[in-house]
């Protein structure tokens, strides 16, 4: 499914080049193919899942469902997140790692105890454990990556646990992964130092000087168990909030800069002035902070040789109406998206591949349900507006990152100026050209002239477009109003001409010569 194998199967319409028409908008893109940003990262295209609300009890995982298998996943929900290609997947949390003990949830599943649960009001049944979580990391293709609890944990406790999954020494740990069904380590290389341990709302709360003390020293016994994993440190996220964020990150750094691997980094957005051309520039805050991060990471890491501290960006969503005081239950954070929705998120990942030297992991939140691409009930599933663009990127959006020369129109917005209306990205991967574009007008069409200025259009362009009726179009249990359609398009030479529809995220791919 629109992948390049299933784009050379498709027979487009009649080629033709788009010309501009009255009351169009008009942009230019040149592009170079040895002008690199870096390489982009497939963990890029990560997700993310918590015991929260019904993303893994009710989503992931349903043991009394008829829907799901033997072990209890949910089988249509699997295959969905197999066609999301998700590159990395992330779990316990978020929130409830901070009070998440795990050898409450390994063994035989009806002996686990059920435990109060803090962080979103419920209890936790344990069923859904680190054998669970592995084996589904593995069933979706995904990499595991486990945060850690370093708010009520202690330093014993998260190195057994990288030695209960990473040893293959003869321990009592490995022991008790044998006995619990596991033979052989599953080598899982990523690793979190805790979840947004900034926040006073975080159980184990604790300053940038406290944290960075104690997750030094699990960082220490982490490596001396493997010195294969990679580690995040909890960076700040308060942007705006009160909270020192720059003076948390800075000090976090001096204490882990030998030992961390990433800096995690959270970020939502929403909508609640229903402002279209503010909310698709949110994209723009997150570039100014991506480039703010960067800068405090090269100043704690200038005079430390042979060591590269990445970002993380592990948590990242448009979330907004599901939020408030009544986050506690069962059924909580079940945001449902629109057509808007899927355009920032697609604008999201152009930041991401604009920045793929720095940015090297990023995790959708999250998978099912809960802020998520995939929403179910007891009946089945539908695929909300974000799931297309995350999907597109993630199956076509590889090797090097391209710097592009851009000269779109622009607009202002409540809170930014000169706000382009094509926000795009490219990747050049072994001849082949993907460009990733968002006409962000709400109402008239964009057409770009795109010009090679090292190769040529070696063939038929492909095009795929995310699009609906209109800004507000969502998808729902009884149809989709948005989501992926074929277009037509043709290069002549160096040039291509496409015309972008109004309020539509569109994917070119070409092969160059």
């Amino acid at each position: 499914m629109l992948s390049r194998r299933s784009f050379s199967k498709t027979v487009l319409a009649a080629p033709a080049i788009l010309r501009g028409q009255s009351g169009q908008l008009h942009a230019r893109v040149k592009i170079d193919t040895e002008r690199t940003i870096g390489d982009i990262d497939p963990k890029l295209y990560g997700n993310f899942i918590e015991h929260l609300g019904r993303c893994i009890e009710g989503g992931v995982f349903d043991e009394k469902s008829p829907l799901a298998d033997a072990n209890g996943y949910r089988r249509d929900v699997l295959d969905a997140a197999k066609k999301l290609d998700v590159t990395v997947l992330r779990w316990p949390g978020g929130n409830f790692s901070s009070n998440y003990h795990w050898l409450d949830g390994i063994g035989p599943r009806d002996r686990r105890p059920p435990r109060l649960e803090m962080a979103w009001g419920t209890v936790e049944s344990n069923r859904f454990g680190t054998h669970e979580f592995l084996n589904y990391a593995e069933m979706v293709g995904a990499e595991p990556y486990i945060c850690a609890n370093l708010g009520t944990g202690t330093w014993d406790e998260v190195q057994q646990w990288v030695e209960y999954c990473n040893s293959a020494e003869d321990t009592a740990m490995t022991r008790l992964r044998k006995q619990n069904g596991r033979r052989d380590p599953w080598k899982v290389t990523y690793w979190g130092l805790g979840n947004e341990m900034d926040g006073p709302w975080q159980m184990g709360h604790r300053t940038a000087d406290d944290y960075g003390k104690f997750a030094l020293e699990a960082a220490k016994l982490m490596k001396l168990t493997d010195p294969n994993v990679k580690l995040i440190a909890a960076g700040s996220s308060n942007f705006g909030n009160g909270i020192d964020w720059t003076g948390w990150n800075r000090t976090v750094l001096e204490y882990l800069k030998n030992q961390a691997d990433y800096l995690s980094i959270h970020m939502y957005v929403g909508n609640p002035q229903n402002d279209f051309g503010d909310f698709l520039a949110s994209s723009m805050e997150l570039s100014t902070r991506i480039k703010t991060v960067e800068g405090i990471i090269d100043t704690a890491m200038s005079n430390v040789r042979n060591r590269k501290i990445y970002i993380a960006w592990d948590e990242w969503n448009v979330w907004y109406r599901a939020r408030g005081n009544e986050e506690r239950g069962r059924r909580i954070l079940e945001e449902h998206y629109n057509l808007e929705d899927a355009l920032v998120v697609a604008t999201f990942l152009n930041a991401f591949v604009n920045h793929a030297h720095i940015v090297k992991m990023a995790n959708m939140a999250q998978l099912v349900n809960v802020i998520a691409p995939i929403f179910t009930n007891e009946k089945g599933l539908y695929l909300q507006t974000i799931y297309y663009p995350l999907q597109l990127f993630a199956m076509n959006a590889r090797g090097k990152a391209l710097e592009l020369f851009v000269d779109s129109p622009k607009y202002k917005s409540r809170r930014f100026d000169d706000i382009p209306y094509l926000d795009i990205s490219a990747s050049f991967d072994k001849g082949t050209l993907v460009m990733n574009a968002v006409n962000r007008h709400p109402d008239q069409t964009l057409e770009v002239e795109f010009e090679l200025e090292d190769k040529t259009f070696g063939g038929p362009v492909e095009a795929v477009e995310v699009n609906g009726p209109d800004i507000k179009s969502e998808n729902t249990f009884d149809g989709s109003a948005v989501k992926p359609a074929m277009r037509s398009a043709t290069a002549e030479g160096k040039k291509l001409r496409y015309s972008f529809a109004p309020h539509s995220y569109t994917q070119l791919v070409a092969r160059l010569v």
